[in-house]
């Protein structure tokens, strides 16, 4: 079953890459669970939809968001940390987050794992956008398909 508004966000072991270029074990309570936080999931970083939309969305949007408070915009997939942080740089993501969720553990605590074999990309998750405050979810939205709307970085930044 899929998190709701109102609930704690999982406090799941996630990665980061580190200044050493090594990944590096953070939980996700504690980068995601303090303040007001918008974190979006994709897919797969370097996939179409993912690099050409979403990710690029949000870079463009993050002084907007950080105007209406948002401390921090993070990105996670089920991808090592290697691959985020290349991705991040890649696009000039900055100060984002960008989590690794390499086996998928924080996405199946969501309950937002989606089935992505046909593609080739085994157990992946689903797209979508979640405004965190203080740890809990207050707003959620996940995308239909194919879809990038309402986790768009347009669409988040009229529910903050």
């Amino acid at each position: 079953m899929a998190v709701a508004v109102g609930d704690a966000i999982p406090n799941i072991e996630v990665r980061v890459l580190g200044d050493d270029g090594m990944p590096t074990p953070v939980q996700s309570g504690d980068v995601l669970g303090s303040g007001k936080v918008v974190l979006f999931a994709v897919p797969g970083a370097f996939t179409p939809g993912c690099s050409q939309v979403h990710l690029p969305g949000f870079i463009q949007g993050a002084a907007d968001l950080a105007g209406k408070g948002v401390d921090t915009v993070a990105c996670i997939s089920v991808n090592d940390a290697w691959v985020m942080g290349a991705w991040g740089e890649a696009h000039g993501a900055g100060d984002m987050v960008m989590l690794g969720d390499g086996n998928g553990d924080f996405t199946a605590a969501m309950g937002l794992t989606m089935d992505g074999s046909g593609f080739g990309l085994g157990s992946r998750s689903q797209r979508y956008a979640a405004v965190i405050e203080n740890g809990t979810i207050t707003h959620l939205a996940v995308e239909e398909g194919g879809a990038i709307e309402v986790s768009a970085c347009s669409a988040i930044l009229e529910a903050v």
